[in-house]
């Protein structure tokens, strides 16, 4: 089945990070922030970090954004709520600081660009743990725009995290394609691998490569956006 989209995963991915490195940082930015209503940094740190348990645990009851301050409120009492203004207000503006923390890699826009003018959709399967518009600054940190995308998932547009595989059903819901028509392109073994299960095509970006189980990775098409390339082009030519 002839290959129609290629799904990107964004951190470590499109935006070269090391993710310890890049949540230190923003963290500390956000406690700065969030400083005088309260909340201090190692609390704040270990509530957001149980939140984020929460949304990956997310069983599509609800969207995650929701699962996210439920738990967070649980912790802090219901004036979580009422401050999560100034959280919105902090991914509107100071978080664009927080591209002092990550890299950037020309042949990620370069790729998706060629990607999409050869003819493939092109979507950000990213794990939906921010907002949209902590996203959209991220996308705009690897020199792509937003509506470049056909889609991309985020924590207020979805019920699910990765590794759930109803997450990447979701996406081919949306997607309108079956698992076999796309290629997923992904830096985390655990989170974006396992999108093969459900018969899509996958590469291992190896720049930030994350591993954590130790997985013998030799069996997954792998390299950088160059082989990435390489890679499409195999497939494409397979198809024709």
């Amino acid at each position: 089945m002839a290959i129609k989209m290629v799904l990107f995963d964004l951190d470590g991915t499109l935006l070269p990070m090391d993710m310890d490195v890049f949540t230190g940082g923003y963290f500390k930015m956000l406690a700065a922030k969030a400083a005088p209503y309260g909340y201090e940094l190692s609390s704040l740190v270990k509530a957001i970090w149980h939140g984020t348990a929460a949304m990956v645990k997310n069983d599509g009851s609800c969207k995650n954004e929701d699962a996210f301050w439920k738990d967070f409120s649980s912790i802090y009492g219901s004036k979580a709520l009422k401050d999560k203004v100034i959280f919105d207000e902090f991914y509107a503006n100071e978080f664009e600081e927080a591209k002092k923390f990550c890299g950037y890699n020309p042949s990620a826009a370069e790729t998706v660009r060629r990607i999409r003018e050869g003819g493939l959709r092109v979507a950000l399967a990213t794990n939906p743990l921010f907002p949209s518009i902590a996203t959209e600054t991220r996308i705009r940190w690897t020199g792509l725009e937003p509506d470049e995308f056909e889609f991309f998932t985020t924590y207020e547009n979805i019920c699910w995290c990765k590794p759930n595989l109803d997450y990447y059903r979701e996406v081919l819901r949306r997607a309108g394609l079956q698992g076999e028509e796309c290629l997923m392109v992904g830096n985390d073994v655990g989170e974006d691998m396992v999108a093969e299960k459900l018969g899509m095509k996958v590469f291992l970006l190896t720049d930030c490569l994350i591993n954590k189980t130790g997985e013998d990775i030799s069996r997954y098409p792998q390299g950088s956006f160059d082989q990435l390339q390489e890679y499409l082009m195999t497939l494409t030519a397979g198809e024709k």
